[in-house]
């Protein structure tokens, strides 16, 4: 068991250390030097001062003086200018490495198949690794920091040996009781108590550091609620409810909540701290003591000269604290991992999804055919199927509606033909042909579609339609005023290049739900893809401003595939057919009069319970 658990260890250890290589390969070679200057700068005091002071009590040569405080001042700029330089490019190196693990993250996620996207296991683990890189230090980002604390303690620890190894060397005897002090018991006694003392100051810090991680785990779940609160205050758009509804009084009474239990726990926190900190410090003054007793029993012997009294004191207390940082460094590395192991599950989150070679025929006259066949679907890590048995086929220039209850699986549809999802059983096929044998990029490229909730961005209005960084200003204007933008787009004060939102700049315009739509529909239009898919964009809308925007779209998609997916039946009447879908399967197909006639079916009963919410002429 402990050797599966240490082989796990090391393996998540050494992905670590390629991760920071791959991430910003200078980093971790540029924070082991800065961590052996860093080590080094005391030593040179400790080292020259014993000189300076052997020569002070010695034969007091002034040029020797000089020469050796000179020796000391240069030595100290020497290694400070160094350690300065390479603790700033540390730290840019560092800042470089932190932006490129956020962009490798962001690309997994963009890249990864919309199934895990989807996935609140997705998001859990993404939170957590942001959380524990916040709140516990841990991560990618604290291993490059634990592996530099560990090479200054390494350091520490070889250049101490080297300036005290003299010290436990045994001397000549001395006459009388103090000739003790000069034996190789009484200086293996000295090291076995003081390492001792060192392993009993770690066995308490892990423990403290277990208690520690314990404590954050628990802020990780507190955090996440009040970053949530956080964040609905922080947002203008939110203002409007807090003080319409008067919600203040719930936020404040959960804002109260959770200080009260962050209190608490943070109360637990620092008695737990205060007594391992406590004991710590006690052993590590009484290991201070006994340096000093053990250095001056030395001197009183003779064994040392006084100036060795500074440079072995010195030596052996940087050792005890390198010992230390190199127990504890390694300790934390291990605790570390777990958090470590979050990052690498996400970035081996694997898409299950083939993704095809077969290259999508470039047709000119756009002559595509679209087949459910035999189709059923569930969501991952669900039992109960959302579609089941659907089939249905549909030609290049038709309009087909898709109706049905909310829950009925419409959008569940039309994510499994754009290949957000494969289906479980049965296929989909374009022109014959299976659509996961095609190139799934050029596949892509043949829809051009709005969700219900469809994102705009704080970029440029052009930004936003054309959903890329360059575009065609022209088109990007015909597009808008296809839609009905013409006479919002004169007001914008840098027509297509005006920001919206005020989120990045102070300059950006405020849009309406309704404008929020005719841009989704532009950008709709803008992709010029073969195949157009609503969605339900305009679910916000009053049934008959819907039926309007519809209808109006219908006349300028032209010979355009359409799909209109709307759970309510303004947008049915100009349709070539209409599929009825509910609870999952497809249940009734054909046209407007052709549905209505029949006065048993779920689309007659759909439409009756809508039509007064129609003019008599929709409704007709």
């Amino acid at each position: 068991m402990q050797k599966n658990k240490f082989k796990k260890n090391i393996k998540t250890l050494n992905t670590g250390l390629k991760e920071i290589h791959q991430l910003q390969p200078w980093v971790l070679p540029i924070t082991i030097f800065d961590a052996l200057f860093k080590s080094l700068a005391p030593f040179i005091n400790i080292y020259m001062t014993a000189r300076i002071i052997d020569e002070l009590l010695g034969s007091k040569d002034i040029e020797r003086l000089k020469f050796l405080v000179g020796l000391t001042i240069g030595l100290n700029l020497i290694v400070h200018l160094i350690s300065t330089g390479l603790d700033h490019l540390r730290i840019i190196l560092r800042s470089i490495m932190i932006q490129n693990q956020d962009m490798k993250m962001n690309e997994k996620t963009i890249n990864m198949d919309y199934e895990h996207v989807e996935n609140p296991a997705t998001h859990n683990l993404r939170t957590k690794i942001n959380e524990s890189e916040m709140m516990n230090d841990g991560g990618i980002i604290a291993l490059l920091g634990y592996l530099g604390d560990l090479s200054r303690g390494l350091i520490t620890v070889i250049t101490s040996i080297i300036l005290v190894i003299e010290l436990f060397k045994p001397n000549i005897a001395t006459d009388g009781y103090l000739s003790f002090a000069n034996t190789r018991l009484f200086s293996y006694g000295f090291l076995a108590i003081a390492l001792g003392g060192t392993i009993f100051n770690l066995y308490l810090n892990t423990i403290s550091d277990k208690k520690m991680f314990g404590y954050f785990s628990e802020v990780m779940d507190l955090n996440r609620i009040f970053m949530f609160y956080f964040s609905q205050i922080e947002d203008y758009n939110a203002g409007k409810e807090i003080r319409l509804y008067n919600q203040r009084h719930i936020y404040n009474k959960e804002v109260e909540s959770f200080i009260q239990g962050a209190d608490k726990m943070f109360r637990s926190f620092e008695n737990m701290s205060t007594k391992y900190g406590g004991v710590s410090a006690f052993i590590s003054s009484l290991i201070g003591g006994l340096i000093y007793i053990f250095v001056g029993l030395k001197a009183i012997t003779g064994s040392i000269s006084i100036g060795s009294i500074v440079q072995y004191t010195g030596s052996i207390t940087q050792f005890i604290s390198g010992s230390t940082e190199v127990l504890t460094s390694i300790n934390s590395i291990i605790n570390n991992n777990q958090y470590l192991q979050l990052y690498i599950d996400f970035l081996n989150i694997e898409g299950e999804k083939y993704k095809g070679t077969l290259p999508v025929e470039k047709r000119d006259d756009d002559e595509y055919e679209i087949e459910f066949r035999n189709v059923s679907f569930k969501y991952p890590g669900t039992e109960e199927y959302v579609l089941k048995d659907v089939s249905i086929k549909l030609n290049i220039g038709e309009r087909l509606a898709i109706v049905g209850m909310n829950g009925s699986g419409k959008t569940t549809f039309i994510k499994l033909l754009c290949r957000l999802y494969d289906p479980d059983e049965g296929e989909i096929l374009l022109n014959g042909i299976d659509i996961k044998k095609y190139d799934y990029e050029e596949y892509m490229n043949l829809f051009s579609i709005v969700f219900q909730d469809f994102k705009l961005f704080s970029f440029s209005l052009g930004q936003n339609v054309a959903a890329a960084v360059d575009y065609d200003e022209e088109e990007i204007i015909d597009a808008l005023e296809k839609v009905g933008f013409k006479e919002r787009l004169k007001t914008m004060p840098k027509g297509v290049y005006t920001p919206l939102y005020k989120d990045f700049d102070e300059d950006g315009v405020e849009i309406s739900g309704g404008e929020a739509q005719k841009i989704a529909l532009a950008r709709a239009l803008y992709r010029d893809a073969p195949i157009i898919i609503l969605d339900e964009p305009t679910a916000a809308l009053d049934p008959i401003a819907e039926f309007e925007i519809y209808s109006k779209f219908n006349e300028i998609v032209g010979t355009k595939t359409t799909f209109y997916i709307s759970h309510r039946l303004s947008s049915c009447r100009f349709c070539d057919e209409i599929a009825v879908f509910h609870e999952g399967r497809i249940i009734q197909k054909g046209n407007h009069e052709e549905l209505l006639k029949n006065e048993e079916g779920k689309y007659y009963e759909l439409w009756h319970s809508q039509a007064k919410y129609y003019n008599d002429e929709a409704s007709a």
